[in-house]
């Protein structure tokens, strides 16, 4: 009788079919007090995957849910992200609320943006204007020492705990390591980015974090302390930013502000991409022509925008549009004609001049180079292409720094 493999199980991880499980039940409540009960279960559960590195445990369950309950799939993203990005902490038998915090400054430039962005002597003065006009009196707080970009930032769940942890005990004056932050290698022709202040907030367990939390008839409102902050840390950052302008966002808790930033980055990139073709490449908007594409692997995580001239089915320079929330991705697809593309990205693009547009369909492969790492870009012919400018343009931004 011949060998045969025993049937493979389709059947989850029992760690992660219990997160499953209580996001699903989670997303089912009917009350108040149901959405309790089921938050403090999944509560724990993330925190034993978190605490025991199971990260990936984490991401099978989202992947699992985004293919077929978005509801419960937002549930347990937004739990995630709360149970990574607060913790609490005991210092002297006396508990604390920790929370991680950014303060994005997103920046675009038609020349070229600077290399170095750490604080040095300038990390007191940024904490201090945090403590002053963000953070509620008596709030303890450390800072990260260098403006980061998202590469530096974690990329899992873990990682922001441990970020979460480390500065919160810092905050709090215990000795730990310092946070190892990676270096990035090649910044060459990026004309937008975002770059982060992260610092950890220490508060008494159950007290206000923020300014505006005070209920007393003389408390500032939030806007109020955002337009303190910008006034200041505008006079402090804005140096660091020579030739380009530079947009402040309120500080606030680490994943929303991140996803904030990334919204603002989107356009200021496809505009910063643009104005540097026209400008430094000297390339009019009316000799360009656009070309998207809906890149990802099973629905369409990012929009990748090729640039040729009129001339050429050669892409000579490329801009990506991340999609950050779900209802983008579940509204886009693949099957989708022309009237998928993001009218923002076509009312920019004809804003700035390009009015040759073309919208490629189906969904294609986020695809790099092996060798460099950049993003490829689609041609009018349908092809995913490394960008390359030719020769008698000079490849490299003007640069201030």
């Amino acid at each position: 009788m011949p060998n045969t493999s025993p049937p493979r199980s389709n059947r989850l991880p029992r760690d992660v079919q219990r997160l499953v499980s209580l996001a699903e039940s989670l997303a089912q409540s009917g009350s108040r007090l149901e959405d309790v009960y089921w938050e403090g279960l999944l509560a724990n559960q993330l925190d034993k995957l978190l605490i025991g590195k199971k990260n990936k445990s984490i991401e099978a369950a989202l992947e699992h849910l985004i293919a077929g309950n978005v509801e419960a799939y937002e549930i347990l993203v937004e739990q995630a992200e709360t149970q990574s990005e607060s913790t609490q902490l005991q210092v002297a038998d006396k508990p604390y609320d920790v929370l991680l915090i950014c303060a994005p400054v997103v920046a675009w430039t038609r020349y070229q943006l600077p290399q170095s962005f750490a604080l040095g002597d300038q990390l007191q003065a940024a904490q201090r204007l945090l403590q002053q006009h963000i953070l509620a009196e008596g709030a303890q707080v450390a800072l990260v020492p260098e403006l980061v970009c998202f590469d530096q930032m974690p990329q899992s769940f873990q990682e922001t705990l441990e970020w979460t942890q480390r500065l919160g005990k810092q905050a709090l004056g215990q000795r730990v390591d310092p946070l190892v932050i990676k270096p990035i290698n090649n910044m060459e022709g990026m004309l937008a980015d975002a770059r982060f202040l992260i610092a950890a907030v220490a508060v008494p367990r159950g007290g206000c974090l923020f300014r505006w939390q005070n209920d007393g008839a003389e408390a500032p409102t939030r806007a109020q302390c955002f337009e303190d902050w910008v006034r200041d840390a505008s006079n402090l950052i804005s140096p660091m930013f020579t030739g380009c302008t530079v947009e402040y966002l309120h500080p606030d808790a680490y994943y929303v502000n991140s996803r904030e930033a990334d919204r603002r980055i989107r356009p200021l990139a496809l505009k910063a991409a643009v104005t540097w073709l026209q400008t430094a490449a000297g390339l009019p908007g009316d000799s360009l022509r656009a070309t998207i594409a809906g890149a990802g692997e099973s629905i369409i995580e990012e929009y990748r925008i090729g640039f040729s001239t009129r001339q050429s089915t050669e892409v000579i320079y490329g801009c990506i549009w991340p999609i950050l929330s779900k209802d983008e991705a579940v509204s886009d697809s693949i099957d989708n004609d022309e009237t998928a593309v993001p009218e923002e990205i076509l009312s920019l693009l004809r804003e700035l001049g390009v009015s040759d547009v073309r919208r490629l369909p189906g969904l294609h492969t986020a695809e790099f180079c092996d060798d460099c790492g950049a993003p490829y870009f689609p041609n009018p012919l349908g092809e995913m292409l490394h960008p390359e400018l030719p020769e008698e343009i000079d490849i490299n931004p003007l640069n201030f720094h």
